[in-house]
């Protein structure tokens, strides 16, 4: 009899981690859905889900919590830790959830005998910085690195982390923009462009890429489920390359709308505006999504990335282009209130 797998996703609650989940659950895995207590589950009502909320915040809880699980129900045999926080009203929140919290989950798996087959981190292109800015060639794994956003800074230490530690093997996946069904970031601009504005960041355009959620949950098995492939980084993209003009016409396109006012916003400009809205969010509790390290972000200008290896190594083919992905999440928002 063939043993059924066993897999804990963190961060399941969020955008990536309910689409994690549903992959994992079409392929019939045993799911183990890392979720906090106050975490919306909203999108996690399938009963096969297996629900716990992981102590991060005390290590020898955390080794306790795991020995109960390997007691009870076994050890994971796969682990993707996708939990992470891309924005925050405390920046010390950055380091203490995406770095220290990927290295004490990873101590904790080793200490209570729960170390799994493959350690998957979701990491993003933005642990690069700005890399190749004026040539605009695309990012390689092995190009030096200069994050210049907490978040990008935070995300390359997890990853280093991961791999110096030497319990169990791992694999790195690096997604460029990820937008889908349920987004909320990319779903602003589309708002933006169906009230009648295209707001682009800085007067020289941006060179971006673009991975449809469902296609980087499949990447994400592909990663884990191929035994010869370990201790190894991908950057994970559809393979085309965009300009922000690009992604405006073909989200006009999809609203049909005929008349939209196009204005570059100098990055002066766009700094102002992410300092008066990180005040706000001090002064509301709630954390915003335009903020001053969002804005290291947003004044980047290239986000090309290769593709090749993750192709060659995974047979990892995308099934959805830009336009095809945006179609699809636009019926989402239409269909359920958001547009």
């Amino acid at each position: 009899m063939v043993e059924r797998k066993r897999i804990l996703i963190t961060g399941a609650s969020g955008f990536i981690g309910g689409f994690l989940v549903k992959e994992a659950l079409e392929r019939d895995y045993e799911v183990w859905a890392g979720v906090r207590a106050r975490s919306s589950r909203k999108y996690l009502q399938d009963k096969r889900i297996h629900f716990i909320d992981l102590r991060y915040d005390s290590a020898e809880a955390l080794v306790e919590q795991l020995r109960e699980i390997v007691a009870s129900a076994g050890a994971w045999h796969y682990v993707i830790h996708n939990a992470g926080v891309t924005k925050t009203l405390r920046k010390a929140d950055f380091y203490r959830v995406n770095a220290l919290h990927t290295r004490v989950l990873a101590e904790a798996l080793a200490a209570a005998d729960c170390t799994p087959r493959k350690f998957l981190l979701m990491s993003s292109l933005s642990s690069y910085g700005p890399v190749n800015e004026n040539s605009f060639e695309p990012v390689r794994i092995d190009d030096d690195r200069q994050p210049d956003s907490l978040y990008g800074r935070s995300k390359l230490d997890a990853e280093l982390f991961l791999k110096a530690q030497t319990r169990f093997p791992y694999i790195i996946l690096l997604p460029t923009g990820v937008y889908g069904p349920g987004d909320r970031d990319y779903l602003m601009e589309i708002k933006s462009i169906q009230s009648g504005f295209d707001l682009k960041i800085g007067m020289k355009p941006q060179k971006i890429t673009f991975i449809y959620v469902k296609d980087l949950a499949v990447a994400a098995f592909l990663a884990i489920e191929n035994e010869a492939i370990k201790n190894r980084s991908y950057f994970v993209a559809d393979g085309d390359v965009y300009t922000d003009t690009d992604f405006a016409h073909i989200v006009k396109k999809l609203l049909g709308k005929r008349f939209v006012m196009s204005l570059r916003i100098p990055a002066w400009m766009c700094y102002a505006a992410c300092v008066f809205s990180g005040i706000a969010g001090r002064l509301t509790g709630k954390a915003m999504t335009l903020n001053t390290d969002k804005y290291h972000i947003l004044k980047q200008r290239n986000w090309i990335c290769e593709t090749e290896p993750i192709r060659r190594d995974l047979g990892f083919a995308p099934a959805y282009d830009l336009e095809k992905g945006l179609e699809e999440t636009i019926r989402y928002g239409r269909d359920n209130g958001l547009l």
